[in-house]
């Protein structure tokens, strides 16, 4: 990594639109980025760490709050402080209502509420949880805070119907994060 290159903490959570995130880690490292990536419990279910690790070049951070640490640094207040941009892609309706109600129990959580740095949020779920009033109003004031958002798209969600709540577009994603840094 050199001096002036740009680190990217990418949170990635348990929606199944996961295997975008592996097209989205590519991108970013084309366009110069570092990205270190931070799963949660559930994602692991869905995509081993080793993934994103070949991907991105970069030790994967998908471990508790309590798990012994490979280094005697305090991770998500390393990872908050290295982030040049924290971008949460796919986000589910769960970290949305976390972020918003300020509960920090993972190491997602705790890095974003530990950082300064501009935050992105690409939703991806199911067309009725995301336009649930709960997750709209869990939305609206994560943007009243500062936190950006990439809305999702119309198209064909893993329930079986047509609805908005894809993944952004890769490029769309990519675009944003050049736009943030």
């Amino acid at each position: 990594m050199t001096k002036s290159q740009k680190n990217i903490v990418l949170g990635i959570t348990a929606s199944i639109a996961i295997y975008k995130a592996c097209s989205l880690v590519r991108r970013l490292r084309e366009c110069g980025l570092a990205v270190h990536v931070v799963m949660t419990k559930e994602a692991q279910e869905l995509i081993r760490p080793i993934v994103f690790q070949s991907l991105s070049g970069n030790r994967v951070y998908s471990g508790g709050l309590f798990d012994a640490p490979d280094t005697w640094e305090i991770e998500h207040v390393a990872l908050a402080a290295k982030a040049d941009l924290i971008l949460i892609a796919p986000a589910t309706a769960n970290i949305i209502a976390k972020l918003s109600a300020g509960i920090c129990d993972d190491l997602l959580s705790c890095t974003v509420c530990a950082s300064k740095a501009k935050v992105l949020i690409a939703p991806a779920m199911n067309e009725n949880m995301y336009n649930h009033k709960i997750t709209q109003s869990n939305i609206a004031k994560l943007k009243s805070c500062g936190y950006k958002f990439i809305l999702p798209r119309k198209g064909l969600l893993a329930c079986g119907t047509v609805g908005q709540g894809c993944l952004a577009q890769t490029a769309e994603i990519v675009r944003e994060v050049k736009n943030l840094l």
